[in-house]
């Protein structure tokens, strides 16, 4: 069984006050253990779909699954805990770099787990390329690019079964998102699904990739090299 599904999914934009249809039944797959890259021309609605599969925006139609369950037998609190959503515009809280990590487990629907320790923090932040940034860093004093990467830190560090990344390595030199690349993989290891939105040369990571044209998904899949 797949990890997630979207099914005939239908999603609408408002602009100037109508209706603008820019996902039209589209269907998609993500295996456990698989990083997808999701392609397409700029304000073809890929960031569109990416909040509608995290259940930001309401879908004009169509089902999605986890592990085969519908997404309507969750609350959306609950769908976004297990698929996450990094958009490109990092949302940080005032405070420093350690309370922005442990954000998700200072809400309610996280009462009942463990937040990382300290060494966990550190460990993943040297890996993201942030060996530089020290956990009681006001983020005020971040550079933007270090401020996308502490945002994607935070979503790697919950336990979310499927990520959804918008273009998080935008602001980032070459080598900070060879970093992220490789982090994504070990994050996603055998058991989680990530969707990335990237404009970058293929970093030989993704084992397929969806296109949006003109409303329609379409899909191909690839020979992964690293």
């Amino acid at each position: 069984m797949s990890l997630f599904d979207a099914q005939d999914i239908t999603i609408s934009h408002r602009r100037d006050g109508q209706p603008l249809r820019l996902i039209e039944h589209a269907c998609l797959t993500l295996e456990a253990g698989s990083i997808y890259d999701l392609t397409g021309p700029s304000g073809c609605g890929k960031s569109t779909l990416l909040r509608g599969l995290a259940r930001l925006i309401d879908l004009d139609s169509g089902t999605m699954l986890l592990e085969g369950t519908p997404h309507t037998s969750f609350s959306p609190v609950q769908w976004r805990v297990q698929v996450c959503l990094v958009p490109q515009k990092p949302s940080l809280v005032p405070g420093t770099v350690q309370d922005n990590l442990l954000l998700p487990w200072s809400l309610k629907v996280r009462s009942n787990q463990t937040a990382p320790h300290e060494a966990a923090l550190r460990q993943m932040l040297d890996q993201a390329a942030l060996e530089d940034v020290e956990l009681d860093r006001d983020v005020s004093q971040l550079s933007g690019g270090q401020a996308a990467r502490i945002a994607l830190v935070r979503a790697f560090l919950t336990d979310a079964r499927v990520l959804l990344l918008d273009e998080v390595d935008a602001a980032l030199d070459e080598a900070s998102s060879h970093a992220v690349s490789l982090l994504t993989r070990q994050v996603v290891g055998q058991d989680r699904a990530c969707l990335r939105i990237r404009h970058r040369q293929p970093d030989g990571l993704a084992r397929g990739v969806f296109a949006i044209a003109e409303g329609a998904l379409t899909h191909s899949t690839l020979r992964q090299e690293i």
